[in-house]
């Protein structure tokens, strides 16, 4: 019996960020899409922050969850 693997990340989280990188790739300053853009994730235990710079124009997007 072999064990089935998706790509999907292991947690609801990382399934957000790969929600974000997959769909959320277009500067608001510059328009700028980046196609190999990817998202970081940081937490500080009551919220996570999900961070991208735009490597046109330098703009960093940011989104906050609060896990309250």
């Amino acid at each position: 019996m072999s064990i089935r693997r998706t790509p999907r990340g292991t947690t609801a989280l990382d399934r957000l960020r790969e929600r974000y990188t997959e769909a959320d790739l277009t500067c608001s300053e510059c328009g700028f899409t980046d196609d190999d853009g990817e998202w970081s994730a940081k937490t500080s235990g009551s919220s996570v922050f999900y961070r991208r710079v735009c490597p046109s124009c330098g703009a960093i997007e940011t989104r906050t969850l609060s896990l309250k």
